[in-house]
């Protein structure tokens, strides 16, 4: 399947790239893909092979009139561009040490059984 109801070797015949090893990560992506190969195939205008010998598929005669060769880009992909939020700085964000949390955070993980340990016995003397 090239996606959803379009066979690969009619999608190939009729100029929509096919790649077997792509799978969708997301559902919206999978959706915008969906509608975009929808939208394409709604604009496609097929030209029969032979001349007077119309199969299914192929356009009806009045589309193949007033059909017109497509230059540039068909069909771009827009994406959103992801809004920057802008904070003034603080003092709190000047004076604040990231690499110095990261390591004393690193540090706490890394003694946090020894610590665990040493509080029950120190409880279990405290019973005695």
């Amino acid at each position: 399947m090239a996606s959803k109801g379009i066979p690969k070797k009619y999608a190939e015949s009729i100029g929509i790239a096919v790649d077997h090893r792509r799978r969708n990560r997301s559902l919206e992506g999978l959706q915008a893909n969906v509608q975009r190969l929808k939208t394409f195939k709604a604009k496609l205008v097929v030209f029969p092979r032979r001349v007077g010998k119309f199969k299914a598929g192929d356009s009806a005669p009045e589309e193949l009139a007033s059909a017109t060769q497509v230059q540039g880009p068909y069909l771009p992909i827009v994406r959103e561009k992801p809004s920057v939020e802008l904070v003034k700085v603080t003092e709190e964000m000047k004076s604040f040490k990231a690499y110095d949390k990261l390591r004393l955070e690193r540090m706490n993980v890394r003694h946090v059984g020894a610590r665990q340990k040493k509080a029950a016995q120190a409880e279990k003397e405290e019973k005695k």
